[in-house]
């Protein structure tokens, strides 16, 4: 019975290292990235490896076994995309470097070709073109999905670090924290505070929260009624705040603003409001 999908997928694995081999070898000199040709040797054995993998996957497309394919396809994406991610490769680098991986591939397709003659009909080739470029399309677009889903965990992470770092709590003890406020604070800053710190807070057990502003350089209107807010939804939450390092400029600013921190304990500065609360 004829099948020359069969032989094709048998050729093609035959000579899985060979396709990869003239891939690397079109490879240019391109500063900073992995594709380089002069990237080093452990960047082309890795690249030799991944690329190991993607002409089996694209070759697993022309059997009809296609959760065989669905399964290297999910694999070499997994792989592939968290390796990028981490040499933080552009997204468009390694679109190129596939386009390129294809023509290797479909160059060895024509060898076949030429190797069995008549005996591959215009229908094979049609169908092969097909199933292969499609193969191509579905590595990319699932390759593009899991790229995107790392680096927006990544972005993530990178952000709800910024958050702490730009409001961190220091806990003194078990239930005692401090929040440094240093530099300028805008009004953007002081909203990111607004919506980190009532949660931090409350993730820490913190019951007492000493918001410090002696480091800080200017405050305006604005910044200082959303403190005030802050100060506000903290006591909602029955965690205890006490503001400190209050310099004339701040006080001055509160008053004309008209915000009544009479409820509040204020104190010149943090040294002095621990002495208070440690000779309790």
């Amino acid at each position: 019975m004829r099948n020359m999908n069969r032989e094709l997928y048998d050729f093609l694995i035959e000579h899985v290292d060979a396709i990869t081999e003239d891939w690397l070898s079109e490879r240019e000199a391109k500063d900073g990235s992995i594709y380089s040709k002069d990237a080093g040797e452990w960047s082309e054995q890795m690249l030799r490896e991944q690329n190991r993998l993607t002409n089996l996957t694209i070759a697993s497309s022309l059997l009809e076994d296609k959760e065989a394919f669905e399964n290297n396809k999910r694999e070499w994406a997994k792989l592939v995309a968290e390796s990028r991610v981490s040499s933080r490769t552009p997204i468009y680098e390694v679109l190129d470097a596939l386009s390129k991986v294809r023509h290797a591939f479909w160059r060895f397709i024509e060898k076949f070709v030429d190797r069995e003659g008549d005996r591959v009909l215009r229908s094979d080739i049609m169908n092969w073109g097909i199933a292969v470029h499609m193969a191509f399309d579905e590595l990319l677009v699932e390759f593009t999905r899991k790229y995107d889903e790392l680096m927006n965990s990544r972005l993530f992470a990178q952000q709800s670090l910024i958050e702490e770092l730009n409001a961190p709590i220091i806990k003194l003890n078990s239930t005692i924290g401090v929040l440094p406020l240093v530099g300028d604070i805008d009004t953007t800053r002081v909203q990111s505070i607004m919506d980190f710190v009532p949660n931090r807070c409350v993730e820490l057990d913190v019951s007492h929260l000493y918001i410090d502003l002696s480091g800080v350089s200017l405050i305006d209107t604005m910044v200082a009624n959303h403190i005030y807010q802050l100060m506000q939804v903290l006591d909602l939450l029955g965690i205890e705040s006490t503001l400190t390092g209050i310099r004339p400029e701040i006080a001055q600013t509160s008053v004309q603003l008209g915000l009544d921190f009479s409820q509040i304990q204020t104190f010149g500065s943090l040294q002095l409001a621990l002495k208070k609360t440690l000779r309790k």
